[in-house]
């Protein structure tokens, strides 16, 4: 799952939207701070709101990847797309096509997401835009092993740049992933690598409700 999917279900709580994307954030900027359950447990009914809901939102991006990582769909949509990015790739990095494949399921399952409903991005960013990037930087900070100083800024990048709009064409997610691409240390995808994506959202679509089984997401029209 990713940032949007992670958040639908509290879109009018801020400070747990923010949280709920607080373990991808700190992949992105800050590898070091290794976050885990039971990191964030003690604080879910802290007496701070802004602590407790940071606190739930991480707790729910847990509870959410443990779901989504052991259903089905899942797997067999990862190991498709794997099979389809291999076809264009090659076998120069044996690992890249099941990394791109994960990512895949992962950020075409937001795009899906978006696309059914226009409004989810809309109330997505108005909520990131609504927190004090300071204080998520200070909630995570009292529960992570190591602090951070680099959350701040992150968020106020999602809000720059809206990358999660990107995922809905593409020619623009095709950039989208080699900037992630490149943060990994991996070779860029070539540009004929677009080819696969539009077969790629078919397959996700096809499977949105099976990959969200025992996620609370809205029905398409709602």
């Amino acid at each position: 799952m990713n940032y949007l999917a992670h958040a639908i279900p509290f879109l009018d709580e801020p400070y747990r939207v923010a949280g709920a994307g607080v373990p991808d954030m700190l992949v992105v900027v800050d590898r070091r701070v290794r976050l885990r359950s039971r990191h964030v447990r003690p604080f879910l009914d802290d007496p701070d709101p802004v602590v407790a809901a940071v606190a739930g939102g991480i707790a729910q991006h847990f509870r959410d990847d443990a779901r989504f990582h052991e259903t089905a769909a899942f797997a067999r949509l990862s190991n498709e797309l794997a099979v389809a990015s291999a076809a264009v790739l090659g076998d120069a990095a044996a690992l890249r096509p099941r990394f791109v494949g994960h990512l895949l399921v992962e950020l075409l399952l937001d795009a899906t997401l978006a696309e059914d409903r226009p409004d989810l991005l809309e109330r997505y960013y108005r909520a990131i835009e609504a927190v004090d990037a300071r204080r998520v930087q200070e909630a995570v900070n009292q529960m992570a092993p190591q602090p951070t100083d680099r959350l701040a800024a992150m968020i106020s990048l999602i809000l720059r740049e809206r990358f999660l709009s990107d995922y809905l064409e593409d020619a623009k997610l095709w950039v989208r992933l080699n900037q992630i691409m490149r943060r990994v240390r991996l070779e860029p995808l070539p540009e004929g690598f677009r080819e696969i994506l539009p077969d790629a959202r078919r397959r996700v679509r096809a499977q949105r409700d099976a990959l969200l089984e025992g996620i609370p997401v809205p029905a398409t029209g709602e």
